[in-house]
């Protein structure tokens, strides 16, 4: 096979994959360096296997497809405890060097609702644990008004997974080095709906340039691949400037009923597990 036929096949289980999981696949980031197969004189191979001489050729399209059934299934087959290993061990951008603990997320494996914010900050960044400092302590509790828990029928996770310095905003750079952990995330978890805390998360999720007011997107649904997404503050924000706590409450409200029409009974169990840690 000629090395640009390998393009070809290798540019086609590419475009296959990002229309399948909505992302690129880590295996498809860097393109290998093909070679031109060493070809083999009819004459020789008919005399080494005289056998396959009547054996028609596998056309090429049945071997992309098994390459790409191969793919899918080891990415279904990856778990959130591997790929918090992934995330561990990750250096792909400059956060890695300054970082204490990457933060991979936290949460029943299969939750109801996906709660994703901008990054990890000094508490979590020692913890290796999201949402764990005072923002995280007002984040329990917005949730735990609207009968959510991180315990019961939540995951917790952030845009990038290691704190930038001085709990500065990521860059575009570090955010997009982090996506396909973030889109894995939600491949594996299949919540029924994302709430989004915060520009940051908002701008990335939404492919959104440029500075933004979350006023203008508040209120509304949006969609990643099928699941229904809705924005309000950031906790640090509420922290800041109690003026945003009454819209913020509106946005939950708004967030609660979508989820009723989704899991009418989301909030089974939520009462018990308060008791027991009481």
């Amino acid at each position: 096979m000629k090395a640009i036929e390998k393009e070809l096949i290798f540019d086609m289980l590419k475009a296959a994959s990002g229309n399948f999981y909505g992302y690129e696949a880590p295996e498809f980031k860097q393109k290998p360096a093909f070679t031109d197969d060493i070809e083999i004189k009819e004459e020789i191979k008919a005399e080494a296997q005289p056998e396959q001489e009547e054996k028609s050729p596998e056309p090429e399209e049945n071997k992309a497809d098994q390459r790409e059934e191969k793919a899918s299934s080891e990415k279904h087959s990856l778990t959130m405890e591997e790929l918090s290993d992934k995330i561990k061990a990750c250096t792909r951008c400059p956060l890695c060097r300054t970082r204490n603990n990457s933060v991979p997320g936290e949460g029943v494996c299969r939750p109801e609702v996906l709660v994703i914010g901008e990054g990890p900050g000094e508490e979590e960044d020692k913890q290796g644990r999201p949402f764990v400092g005072p923002a995280g302590q007002l984040l329990d509790k917005m949730l735990a008004s609207i009968q959510l828990d991180r315990k019961v029928n939540c995951y917790i996770a952030n845009t990038v997974k290691c704190r930038p310095p001085y709990n500065r905003d990521p860059e575009p750079e570090e955010a997009v080095s982090c996506r396909t952990f973030l889109d894995t995330q939600i491949h594996i978890l299949k919540p029924k709906i994302i709430l989004l805390v915060g520009k940051v998360a908002l701008r990335n999720l939404l492919n959104i340039q440029g500075e933004i007011s979350l006023r203008r997107y508040r209120g509304k649904i949006y969609d990643y691949n099928g699941i229904p997404m809705i924005v309000t503050y950031h906790p640090s924000a509420l922290l800041r400037n109690a003026d945003y706590k009454r819209p913020a409450w509106e946005d939950l409200k708004f967030f609660r009923t979508k989820l009723l029409e989704l899991s009418p009974d989301y909030g089974a169990g939520f009462g018990n597990s308060e008791e027991k840690q009481q």
